[in-house]
């Protein structure tokens, strides 16, 4: 995009948002990241019980991302956890800072962007909504689970736990800056993350999937690198896709990037296969009646006992994209 500052928002939650975004922070673009608040559990959950604060977790998170590296004194406090304690044990300083900050301000956006301008974040950090709300899931057997917590670690792990569907326990309006920043941009990222906990609430939220797909902004997913035991069971690159448009619209998006599971060292698969989790497998032929989608595969994962993305492979293939709109396969 020649003369002009792309305007990125990178859609999600958890772990998926936050190596995402410190992938893109050293490219020259603008950047809104826009944060599922569905969270219930550990010190977000904590701290939306006691203080009626929206889970500030992932949000915390996602500013610690866009920190610049000099700030590493500020992001390690952001991001550390008292051990003892029994009032503050298990919370991180930066979800007690954010929960301070929205007392004073008495506006969680506030807040969080107050945050930012203290971190000297690039970019910003929006919550997907202000309201307060519960994630269900129904499974294929009829069963409910109610909370966040409880359909990312469900208690009883049977072989074949599937989610059917997930909601939202009441209507939630969508932030009005997450609105706007979506008009605005000129590329939307989703993914990677726990499909169901952490992508799809961001679309369950009324108004976030009408402005998505009224936007002209060229969509880019992240598929995840491997599959989730009790979430994802077995899914390959397309079940993800399908999943996903199901929830937003079809033939959503116009990128798709696609980890090369052929390329995960044995000692990774089999680390893996004994948490029930393999990697995503992608076949080219399963696609074949997008022809909208462009599809790019390549080496996307660290080679570590995590496989998460390597963020510079991932922001190099995002940058080229921007730049290019380059066409694979």
């Amino acid at each position: 995009m020649k003369n002009k500052i792309p305007k990125v928002v990178v859609i999600g939650g958890g772990t998926g948002v936050f190596n995402t975004l410190m992938s893109l922070k050293k490219y020259p673009i603008n950047l809104t990241a826009i944060v599922s608040i569905a969270d219930d559990g550990g010190s977000s959950g904590v701290l939306l019980e006691e203080f009626g604060i929206l889970p500030p977790g992932d949000i915390r998170r996602a500013l610690v991302a866009l920190a610049p590296d000099s700030a590493k004194i500020l992001t390690k406090l952001f991001n550390y956890r008292f051990e003892n304690g029994s009032g503050l044990k298990g919370h991180s300083f930066g979800n007690l800072f954010l929960t301070a900050l929205t007392s004073i301000t008495k506006n969680f956006n506030k807040a969080v962007d107050d945050a930012g301008k203290i971190l000297n974040i690039k970019g910003r950090v929006v919550p997907v909504s202000l309201d307060q709300c519960r994630l269900i899931a129904k499974l294929k057997s009829g069963i409910f689970i109610f909370g966040e917590t409880n359909i990312d670690i469900p208690k009883n792990k049977e072989k074949n736990i599937f989610i059917e569907k997930i909601f939202l326990n009441t209507k939630v309006l969508a932030n009005p800056d997450a609105i706007k920043a979506i008009k605005k941009a000129d590329y939307i990222i989703v993914g990677p993350g726990d499909l169901y906990t952490s992508i799809v609430p961001n679309f369950l939220v009324t108004g976030i999937r009408e402005a998505f797909e009224k936007s002209k902004a060229k969509k880019i997913y992240i598929c995840n690198i491997v599959t989730k035991f009790s979430e994802t069971n077995g899914f390959k690159a397309i079940d993800f896709l399908n999943t996903l448009e199901k929830y937003i619209y079809k033939k959503c998006f116009d990128f798709m990037l696609v980890n090369d599971f052929k390329k995960i060292p044995k000692r990774l698969i089999d680390l893996y296969k004994k948490e029930k989790k393999l990697p995503v497998k992608f076949n080219i032929r399963e696609f074949k009646n997008n022809k909208k989608l462009t599809i790019v595969v390549d080496d996307f994962a660290r080679k570590n006992i995590l496989l998460r993305h390597d963020q510079k492979k991932l922001g190099d293939a995002i940058w080229k994209i921007i730049n290019n709109d380059y066409r694979s396969s």
